[in-house]
Parts: C-alpha cells; sequence; structure tokens
C-alpha cells in the first residue's frame, strides 16, 4: 500500500463528518423554512401585497383605468379636508402621547405607595379590555348635549346651577292683549305709565301648572289695592285648569308666580328691585311722586343653561382624546412601572441618605433612568395614535365629522365612505405609512440596543 492511499485513507472520517454536519444544517434550515413558511405566506398576503397594490393603486384614478402618477398625492395636499385631518393628526401625535406618557409615568410613581397597588393597576388598566367600539359608545353617550343624558354636562349644569341660579320660567310669555311691550333683551316693561299709589296685575302664560314652583299659591288672594305712596302689583299665571277664566283678570284657580323679580324703572333706569311672594304679589315703597314703568327682567325668561357643547367643532378633538386617555393610560402606567420596579433600590435610598427630598429623587434619579422606558411607551403611543380611527368616527356626530377627522378616518372616508376614490384613499394610505416608519424604525433599534 503506498503513502497516498494511506493518507486517504486517514483524512476520509472527518471529511466524511464534515458532509454529515453541512447535511444536518441544511436539513435544519429546511425544516425551520417548512414551520416559518405559513406564517411568511399570511404575512406576505395581509401585509405585503396590500402595501404593494396601495402603492401602485395611488397612482391610477378613481376608476383604477387611467395613470394620474403623482395627481392623487398632488389633490391630497390642496383638499381642504385632508389638509384638516393632517393638522388633527399632528394634534394627535403631541398631545395624546405625551399626556399618556406623563400620567402613567406620575400614575406608575404614586401607585408604589399605594397599599392596594395591584388592585388600584388593574383597575386603570381595565378600559384596555373594552373595545374601541364600546368605549366609542359610552363617550359619545357622556358627551351627549342634554344633561339628562349626557352625564359631564349633567355635572356641569349642576356646578352652574349651585353657584349662578337658574330661571325658574324659561318658557313664560306675556299674554297677547296685556298692557305689556317686550324688549329686545327677553324683558317685559309696563306700556302705560303707573304712579305710586297705582296697582298692576301682568299675566304671562306659557307655565305649565306642574312646573310651577313650590309654595305658589293663588293669585286671588294678593292685595291688589295700593297704598297711598306705594306701587304695588300681582305676576300670575293667567290660565284656569279646566277653562273658564277670564284672560287678562285675576281668576280665583289661577297661581301667582313666585320668586320672579320685578323691576321700577323711572327713565330707562332702575329705581327699585323686588321678588314676587307665593301669590306674585310685589310692591314698592319709598317712591318719589312721577311716572314709572314695571319691568319683568330678561333673567326671569333665560333659557336654563345646557352645559358645554363637547362635540361641537371647537371641542370635539380634545373630547376624543379625552376618551382615549381614559383606555390608554393603563396600559402607559403597567408599562412604566414595570421598568420603575427594576429601578436599582440602592441609588434611591443612597439619595435619600444625602438629603435629597421626593420631588429631587424623582426629576433627578427616576426620570433619567426611565428615560429608555418612556421612550419606548412614547414611541408606541405614537404609532398607535396615528392609526387612530374608531374612536374618531364614532364618538364624531355627522356635522362635526370633518372638524375631528385623521388621516385614517379620511383614508376612509374618501375609499368607501361616499368619495369612492380609491386612488386617493390609496394616496393617503401610502403618506399614513411614510408617516408611522419613522417611529417604528425607533422603536426597533431601541428593542435592538437593549438586547445587547
Amino acid at each position: 500500500m503506498t503513502a497516498t492511499t494511506l493518507v486517504h485513507k486517514e483524512a476520509s472520517p472527518p471529511a466524511a463528518g464534515a458532509t454529515r454536519r453541512r447535511r444536518t444544517r441544511r436539513r435544519g434550515r429546511i425544516v425551520a423554512l417548512l414551520f416559518v413558511f405559513p406564517a411568511l405566506l399570511l404575512l406576505g398576503a395581509l401585509v405585503v401585497y396590500p402595501v404593494l397594490f396601495s402603492v401602485g393603486r395611488s397612482f391610477f384614478d378613481a376608476s383604477g383605468t387611467r395613470f394620474v402618477g403623482g395627481g392623487n398625492y398632488t389633490e391630497m395636499f390642496r383638499d381642504p379636508a385632508t389638509v384638516k385631518a393632517i393638522r388633527n393628526t399632528a394634534i394627535w401625535v403631541v398631545v395624546a402621547p405625551a399626556l399618556l406618557t406623563g400620567l402613567g409615568l406620575i400614575l406608575a410613581v404614586l401607585v408604589e405607595k399605594v397599599r392596594w397597588a395591584t388592585a388600584f393597576k388593574l383597575l386603570l388598566f381595565m378600559p384596555m379590555a373594552v373595545s374601541f367600539l364600546a368605549a366609542g359608545i359610552i363617550f359619545r353617550l357622556a358627551y351627549d348635549e342634554d344633561p339628562d343624558k349626557g352625564v359631564l354636562n349633567a355635572a356641569v349644569v349642576s356646578v352652574h346651577d349651585a353657584f349662578a341660579g337658574t330661571s325658574s320660567y324659561p318658557t313664560a310669555r306675556a299674554r297677547d292683549g296685556q298692557d305689556l311691550t317686550r324688549g329686545r333683551d327677553g324683558s317685559y316693561l309696563t306700556a302705560t305709565p303707573l304712579s305710586p299709589g297705582d296697582s298692576v296685575a301682568l299675566g304671562l302664560v306659557g307655565v305649565l301648572p306642574k312646573d310651577l314652583p313650590q309654595g305658589a299659591s293663588p293669585a286671588a288672594a294678593a292685595p291688589h289695592r295700593a297704598a297711598p305712596g306705594e306701587l304695588r302689583g300681582v305676576v300670575y299665571l293667567d290660565f284656569t285648569p279646566g277653562g273658564g277664566g277670564r284672560p287678562g283678570k285675576v281668576d280665583p284657580k289661577e297661581s301667582g308666580l313666585p320668586g320672579m323679580k320685578v323691576e321700577a324703572t323711572r327713565d330707562g333706569r332702575t329705581v327699585a328691585s323686588t321678588t314676587t311672594a307665593g301669590d306674585g304679589s310685589f310692591r314698592f315703597t319709598g317712591l318719589d311722586d312721577g311716572s314709572y314703568a314695571v319691568k319683568l327682567p330678561a333673567a326671569n325668561f333665560a333659557p336654563p343653561y345646557q352645559g358645554v357643547s363637547w362635540l361641537g367643532p371647537a371641542l370635539v378633538t380634545p373630547a376624543i382624546i379625552g376618551a382615549y386617555l381614559w383606555i390608554w393610560t393603563g396600559f402607559a402606567m403597567v408599562l412604566i412601572g414595570a421598568g420603575l420596579a427594576a429601578l436599582p433600590r440602592d441609588a434611591l435610598e443612597a439619595a435619600r441618605m444625602d438629603g435629597a427630598n421626593e420631588w429631587q429623587i424623582f426629576r433627578r434619579i427616576t426620570v433619567p433612568l426611565l428615560a429608555p422606558v418612556l421612550t419606548v411607551v412614547f414611541v408606541t403611543l405614537v404609532i398607535n395614535v396615528m392609526k387612530v380611527f374608531d374612536l374618531v368616527y364614532i364618538i364624531a356626530p355627522g356635522p362635526v365629522q370633518e372638524d375631528a377627522t385623521v388621516l385614517a378616518t379620511q383614508m376612509w372616508l374618501v375609499s368607501f365612505g361616499g368619495g369612492n376614490n380609491q386612488g386617493l384613499g390609496s394616496a393617503l394610505g401610502v403618506l399614513l405609512l411614510l408617516l408611522v416608519i419613522p417611529a417604528m424604525v425607533i422603536n426597533v433599534r431601541r428593542f435592538r440596543r437593549s438586547q445587547r
């Protein structure tokens, strides 16, 4: 046997082992690809293909047959509704993530000092279990302008009426033929001049007997004759239940209107004022001789305060952001709380031993150490608010839908909500994708950095 043959035989076992290892690795790659293939197939069908199709579709007209190049992108920035959607989206991106991150940080720090911290976290996190559809319906009802339906306006009206009061007779008006003229401000003024010693009966209608204040008594019991030197009168409901009364006359069954503010005016100036009693009677004493008029100020007939127009053009976007905060504050608090639990306690204790107060510890130690977590939460929320659709579409009423619209809702409205222009809608979708990509890249890079 030659030397060459011996060398070949000695080298063959290691070569065979390397070949087996390569085959094993190749087989492992094939098996891995087989397992990953369904996920890749779904990813391609549900993500990659729609993105590529939308990009291509954005270069065609509404029918999809005529190539328009960048025409849709040009029209997109010339359309006032789209410009408003971009502006509202910018407001969302600036306001909502910042508020959520700040609230989450404050709550996470405070919850650490609460005895029932777990229950508190669960309570704040529960809105995450509510769908955006259900949350939108809840807040649509909460923001209702009618205080009998909207809980927020019910609270606002209650506070307002407790401090400012409200009129008792918003529907009252003078009966036709009465000696009363209505001013531009809604007040009523007697047309015939009056002097001390006179009396006057002022009949009003438009008030249901069941809506009369408690303590109202029959107006017929009021003294109608004035003593010398005084001006007397009665304000009453000129309506007899069951019929049979005489218009312009105080009948036995007709009720006085208590709590009505009455003024005596002379030459357009108020010289005396009073409030009607339970039977609607009033009187002015100490008046000088001369000609007077009796005035029922407009405040008596002012419509009741109806609260705040939460879903009006001016407040609809802040109102929807408020609903979004309710849903996502728990999410931010839990993530930041997890980062807070991982902080080195020795650094905090060392700061306390050096005499630092809780605010200094929070500002100079806790926040800097939590900066990576806060950044992740902020960027994640930025990505999320760019895609917000459900809340805006459900909460904003039809007349103010355009005032509240964001890019996601505008894309849907243009494509399917009556516009039927899928070319322009695809262009809006591409714009939304381009805006989201930078935030996604920042998040991915930070995740990779943290893994290293």
